[in-house]
C-alpha cells in the first residue's frame, strides 16, 4: 500500500479500504492484541503509521496462510514480549510446518474420497446400465 505524498499515517477507514478489510476487523485485531493500539488524534480518531501498517499486513498474511486467530495471538504475544520479529520466526516456522502437514493429510483424505465417489458412481452406472 502506498501512502499519499506528505502523509505519514492513515485513518482507519482509509487503511481498511486500501487493505480490503473492514474497520471492524482492524478493531478486532487491536482488541485481540494482534496489533498494537494505534495512535489517536486529540479527537480520538485512530491513525496508523507505516510500522502499524507493516504489522497489519503481516497479520493478514498469516490469516491468508490459514493460521487460526489463536495461533496468531500466540505469535503476537511472543512479539510483544521481545519486540523482535526474528524471535517469532522459529515458532512461525513450526506453525506453518504443522499447517502444511495438516493440509497434506486433508488432501490425502479428499483424494481417497474422490476415488470412492468415482468407484461408487461406476458401480451405479454399471448396475443400472446408464449410458456414460
Amino acid at each position: 500500500m502506498k501512502l499519499k505524498t506528505g502523509d505519514d499515517h492513515l485513518q482507519i477507514g482509509e487503511l481498511s479500504r486500501s487493505l480490503g478489510v473492514t474497520a471492524r476487523t482492524l478493531r478486532l485485531y487491536e482488541q485481540m492484541g494482534l496489533i498494537d493500539p494505534p495512535q489517536r488524534t486529540d479527537g480520538g480518531i485512530r491513525y496508523y503509521t507505516k510500522d502499524d501498517i507493516r504489522r497489519i499486513k503481516f497479520v493478514l498474511k498469516l490469516k491468508e496462510l490459514g493460521l487460526s486467530l489463536v495461533q496468531m495471538q500466540e505469535l503476537a504475544e511472543i512479539y510483544s514480549e521481545t519486540k523482535m520479529p526474528d524471535r517469532i520466526m522459529p515458532r512461525l516456522i513450526e506453525l506453518l510446518d504443522s499447517h502444511t502437514d495438516a493440509i497434506h493429510r486433508r488432501i490425502g483424505r479428499l483424494s481417497s474420497l474422490a476415488r470412492d465417489i468415482s468407484e461408487y458412481r461406476k458401480r451405479i452406472v454399471d448396475f443400472y446400465g446408464i449410458p456414460r
